[in-house]
Order: structure tokens, then C-alpha cells, then sequence
């Protein structure tokens, strides 16, 4: 019996439900369930909380990158490079449209190594795309210092880094464009699906408010052909809401992360280091250990629940296999694949929780 839960959707409703419940009565009375006031709203408030001029709401984080890469002029045969540790997504963005990724290892941090980024670069890199992981940026001023070199586009997946920011910088303003999830895991969650990209650039902001709704200038005159990627208003409505709770959760999640720092054994747990320019939101709390599915195994036993991101690395997985990468191409990411666990670190876990956690972990290990 899972006593602890890896995340806790089901406290979030119990939490948030009687103040929810007018506004989705008054959303779904009103008739308008495709954008509208709760959408504009949403884009505006989220592009100030972003730091950036721009922000259009999608369907999906994935749908955000499709619309990143387009609008920076990806087309079939360009090069994308990446790390290959990732949720599928990062890839399958770039593979959906034709273009070839190109993997770069990762440091001891989980993010792309900047340090073995140029010599990815060929005459076919079109843009780079980061992936903010966990939580915490990537090298940004490397990988801009880097890119602006080169003049490539870096497009940031900051599906999982809301509110994370880097030498001052918040995720998703730093790059050309910045495209977020809000899937009910993030901690900026909706009901469901949905995403949004942020820019500080006009023109793609025009195009991608355009092509997420089929290419439509008005109700009757396509100017290009688009797709349907719209935020539905009542997601829109619910992200409104959360998003005014959105610097608690962090605050929170912040406060667990440095209790479990403090009370797990550092013989047998390694942490990567926040660096002093990165503000880190805690997506996820992921340790690197031996044993590690012995010791999921044993927390789950203890009624612990945790999860893997990611137990394949994408250049092993069985879609990747045309994409010509072999195990051992990128040895760190592989290492990690087998030593990392995400331990709970939610916004309703108590401090008597993360000791039980921590205690589990460290007795594991001892025994």
C-alpha cells in the first residue's frame, strides 16, 4: 500500500476544489470553451511571470516545440542538437518534423554539457535545443555564448522548469523561443493537457497564434496552413488560478529539496550541486545511487512511491533505431539511466514524510 505518494493530484483537487468549483461553473455556464477571456488572460499573465513580451497557449508542451522549431525555420535534413536524456517529446519534435537530432552527452547534472557542444556543430545545425531538466537550467550563458558564435537559434525546452531561472534569467527568456507543459505532473499543472511558448519576438508570436488555429486570419481567410493546437478555455481557466499559487508551490518544493539534502547520506547518495546562478523549482528531486532498483523496489516495500527519468536514454530506444547512435555513444547519460531515482517532493508532503523517505534510504544502505 502506497502510503506516500510520488505525486498527489488527488490532494491538489481536495486542496484547491472549493475555490475551483465557481470558476469552472462559470466558465462552463458561459458557453465559451475555446479561447476567450480565460485564454488572453492566461497568455498575458504567463508571459510577465516568464519574463518575456509574448506568450501563446497550446494543446501541449510538445505541440510548443513543433511550433518553436517551425517558426525558426526547421525543415527536412537540418540538424537539431540535443541531449539524449530526455522525455521523448524533445525528440520526437524534432523527428516529426523531418529533421535529423543530434546528441550531445550530459554533465554530472543531467543537463547538456556545453563543454561538448561545438564540436557538434556542423554546417546542417539549425538550432540547438537545450532541455532543462528537473528543474534546473541548463548553461545558458555557454550555450548562448556558444550559439551566438555560430548564429544558431537555441530553442528551450522548459517543459519542466516553470519559475527556474539562470544568472537572473527566468527559464523560457533566454533563448529565441521557450516552450512549456502544463500536463498535470508540472508544477504549473492544468486538468490535462496543454502547453504554451513564450518569445520576445513579435513576428513568431503572430505566426504561432496563427497556425495553432489552422492557419486562420479571420473565420473565412487561411493565410497559411496550420494545425489545431489551441489551450481550451477551461485549462486556461484552471492555470489562471494555479498560477497565483505557483510561487508557494515552488517555495515548497524548494524547502524539500534542501530538507532531503540535509538528511540523506552523502556516502551513498549523490546530489548534483545547484551552482550559484541557478535558482532551481524541483520538478523532479532525482538522486543518483547503486542499486537503484533494488532500492526502489525497497522504498516501495516501505510504501514509498518513486519513478525513473528516464530508465532508456532516447538513443537507445527502439524508435531511435535509424537515427545511426549505438550504446556507449554517450556514456554519461547512460551511467545515469542506470543510477538515478526520483524521490517525492510535492507541495503536500509534511517534514515527518521526507524523514520517513530519507531514513528508508539511508538505512538501505546500511544494511
Amino acid at each position: 500500500m502506497i502510503n506516500i505518494p510520488y505525486i498527489n493530484l488527488v490532494e491538489q483537487w481536495k486542496n484547491e476544489r472549493e475555490e475551483l468549483l465557481p470558476i469552472l461553473d462559470s466558465v462552463l455556464g458561459s458557453g465559451q470553451y475555446v479561447g476567450g477571456q480565460e485564454v488572453a488572460k492566461f497568455e498575458e499573465d504567463i508571459a510577465k511571470f516568464c519574463g518575456v513580451k509574448y506568450a501563446v497557449a497550446l494543446n501541449s508542451g510538445t505541440d510548443a516545440l513543433v511550433c518553436g522549431l517551425l517558426e525558426l525555420g526547421i525543415r527536412p535534413g537540418d540538424e537539431v542538437i540535443t541531449p539524449p536524456n530526455s522525455f521523448i517529446a524533445s525528440t520526437a519534435s524534432i523527428v516529426n518534423i523531418k529533421a535529423k537530432p543530434v546528441f550531445v552527452d550530459v554533465g554530472e547534472d543531467q543537463n547538456l554539457d556545453p563543454e561538448k557542444l561545438e564540436k557538434a556543430i556542423t554546417s546542417k545545425t539549425k538550432a540547438i535545443m537545450p532541455v532543462h531538466l528537473t528543474g534546473r537550467v541548463a548553461a545558458m550563458n555557454e550555450i548562448m555564448r556558444i550559439a551566438d558564435k555560430y548564429s544558431i537559434p537555441v530553442i528551450e525546452d522548459a517543459a519542466q522548469s516553470i519559475g527556474s531561472k539562470y544568472d537572473g534569467k527566468f527559464s523560457g527568456s533566454i533563448g529565441k523561443v521557450g516552450c512549456f507543459s502544463t500536463h498535470p505532473l508540472k508544477n504549473l499543472n492544468a486538468c490535462g493537457d496543454g502547453g504554451f511558448l513564450t518569445t520576445n519576438d513579435e513576428k513568431i508570436y503572430n505566426s504561432v497564434s496563427r497556425i495553432r488555429n489552422h492557419g486562420l486570419i479571420d473565420r473565412n481567410t487561411v493565410g497559411e496552413f496550420g494545425f489545431v493546437t489551441r489551450m481550451d478555455t477551461v485549462q486556461a481557466a484552471i492555470l489562471n488560478f494555479r498560477l497565483m499559487r505557483l510561487p508557494q508551490v515552488i517555495e515548497k518544493r524548494r524547502q524539500n529539496a534542501q530538507l532531503y539534502k540535509t538528511l540523506l547520506d552523502k556516502k551513498n547518495v549523490f546530489i548534483p550541486e545547484d551552482k550559484p546562478l541557478e535558482f532551481n523549482t524541483y520538478h523532479t528531486f532525482v538522486i543518483q545511487v547503486e542499486k537503484r532498483d533494488e532500492l526502489k523496489d525497497h522504498l516501495f516495500s516501505q510504501g514509498i512511491e518513486t519513478s525513473i527519468h528516464y530508465p532508456i536514454p532516447i538513443h537507445l530506444q527502439p524508435a531511435s533505431r535509424n537515427l545511426g547512435y549505438k550504446q556507449g555513444d554517450f556514456p554519461i547519460a547512460e551511467k545515469q539511466a542506470d543510477r538515478i531515482l526520483t524521490l517525492p517532493v510535492h507541495q503536500y508532503l509534511k517534514d515527518v514524510d521526507l524523514h520517513k523517505i530519507a531514513q528508508a534510504v539511508n538505512r538501505f544502505y546500511e544494511s
